[in-house]
């Protein structure tokens, strides 16, 4: 494995420790089977659109509590705007805003306070579908 590209994860929060939260939660690896992850952070709005406007990334994470942009608001307009959207994580206040991430059109979420162990199966499980409908890339 230690051949592939780094798989390449933003982590989007206005407040830093959120985003070294997830970090650490996730580590360099969330799962043995998968790549080490590159993290790219933003800690504003028009950082994500650019970001995600340029490509790369294979998963996002959004802090749905993020001020002033929450992360759901922000997933809802990549989805909408980028073709081929990576697949998005939002973060939410509490397990009860879950129906909101639906309304975003995440393909996931968990709450706060951040739980190491589910959000590394999570972001595992969105990593391995997105690295299975990449093309096969020859090196």
């Amino acid at each position: 494995m230690s051949s592939e590209r780094p798989l390449k994860v933003l982590v989007y929060s206005d407040d830093r420790t959120t985003r070294e939260s997830v970090r650490l939660a996730l580590g360099k690896r969330p799962a043995a089977d998968l790549p080490t992850i590159e993290y790219v952070e933003c800690a504003t709005e028009p950082a994500v659109i650019k970001t995600m406007d340029k490509g790369g990334i294979d998963l996002a994470i959004l802090d749905g509590e993020a001020v002033p942009a929450g992360g759901m608001g922000i997933a809802r307009q990549l989805k909408d705007e980028i073709f081929q959207c990576p697949p998005v994580l939002v973060v939410t206040g509490r397990p009860q805003d879950a129906w909101l991430a639906t309304w975003s059109r995440a393909e996931a979420a968990v709450s706060h306070p951040i739980d190491p162990v589910r959000l590394a199966e999570v972001t595992a499980d969105l990593l391995r579908q997105r690295l299975a409908k990449l093309p096969a890339t020859t090196a």
